[in-house]
């Protein structure tokens, strides 16, 4: 089992540092008339918005097609502050700080951060879930059950971690609780929610 879950999380790793490698690529060209945005490698779906420091969407477009995605903005009339771009993909959210100061658009990318998602993973009755963390981001596990539609969700688990960077855990399912299962997932004043049917 030990050996399995080390491979599993191999794989997941490498997956994840191809695709950030992959997919990080992105280029900014600042002209009087506005920032132009291209990012390499989006899938349909993938969704880009724009917000501000309250966490307040100021455009929200989702991907049409997969590729090469390239689109102008005037982020010179947003009122001064600070904001940020995030392109919300399969397995990373990429956030893209910006600051607007008297019409003037600057961009810091050490201030650029990758947000890794958790990963799950169902194999019989073992629930495998990874989450990679660069920075050590506090993250928290719980896990609900749900025997049929008429009956409400019950907290069947729940597990916290701080200054941890990689995350791996193997879940034992109760072969007799056998239903709908929602994985929630809160990290950086984030929510992710996996759904799975044991």
């Amino acid at each position: 089992m030990k050996k399995r879950m080390n491979q599993i999380v191999c794989m997941v790793m490498m997956t994840i540092s191809m695709l950030t490698y992959a997919n990080r690529t992105y280029s900014l060209d600042i002209h009087k008339e506005g920032t132009i945005l291209t990012f390499n490698n989006v899938k349909k779906g993938h969704q880009l918005v724009i917000k501000d420091t309250n966490l307040l969407i100021l455009y929200k477009e989702a991907i049409q097609k997969n590729g090469s995605y390239s689109r102008g903005f005037d982020l010179t009339a947003l009122p001064d502050g600070d904001y940020y771009f995030e392109l919300d993909k399969d397995l990373e959210i990429v956030v893209i700080p910006f600051t607007v100061t008297s019409s003037k658009v600057t961009f810091n990318k050490d201030k650029e951060t990758v947000i890794y998602k958790p990963t799950v993973r169902l194999d019989e009755n073992h629930l495998f879930i990874s989450r990679l963390s660069l920075d050590a981001q506090p993250l928290s596990i719980k896990i609900y059950y749900r025997a049929s539609y008429n009956e409400g969700e019950d907290l069947v688990f729940s597990e916290a971690f701080e200054n941890t960077k990689i995350v791996e855990r193997v879940y034992e399912l109760s072969k007799q609780k056998k239903g709908k299962y929602t994985i929630v997932f809160t990290s950086q004043d984030r929510e992710f929610t996996e759904h799975i049917k044991f």
